[in-house]
């Protein structure tokens, strides 16, 4: 692996859907691959609302090393980033990308996110979430009450 591989910049934007297969593999969007094989991604159970367990949160490996460095850096003797710390061991799995573009997804993960044989994996430019289709419609709409506020931000 050189630098340049190292600072590969994949954006996330659009949304796609895909069909997961009997295996629970899903087709990542190939604007979305990076060019080293193999790569591999970490899937978060990742709550909204009230749903604990509402989508995937997909970190590609920069991201995943931020998330890491920043918990890393959290005192042991705080009770908040000890619940974070084991939040992310217990509801967090790493999968890597196989050469036809896909991830696996592991059982409880897809049931957890209540995925079935469809997903909307929608961009959010440097990661990505996986979806059940109609939680996705319905987090989409509270999004858009949202959007007003949201755009002061930037």
């Amino acid at each position: 692996m050189n630098a340049a591989e190292d600072n590969e910049m994949v954006f996330y934007n659009y949304v796609y859907r895909f069909g997961i297969d009997e295996k629970r593999r899903v087709q990542i969007p190939a604007k979305w691959r990076p060019s080293r094989p193999n790569t591999i991604f970490t899937l978060i159970l990742w709550p909204r609302g009230t749903v604990k367990d509402a989508c995937l949160l997909v970190l590609p490996p920069s991201e995943w090393d931020d998330l890491v460095a920043k918990i890393k850096a959290m005192p042991y003797s705080d009770p908040k980033a000890e619940a974070l710390r084991r939040l992310l061991g217990r509801k967090s799995h790493r999968v890597a990308l196989d050469k036809a573009g896909r991830i696996c997804i592991p059982e409880e993960m897809m049931k957890a996110a209540v995925l079935d044989k469809e997903a909307v994996l929608a961009g959010l430019v440097d990661r990505f979430e996986i979806w059940n289709p109609e939680r996705y419609e319905e987090a989409y709409a509270e999004d858009s009450g949202l959007l007003p506020e949201a755009f002061k931000m930037i």
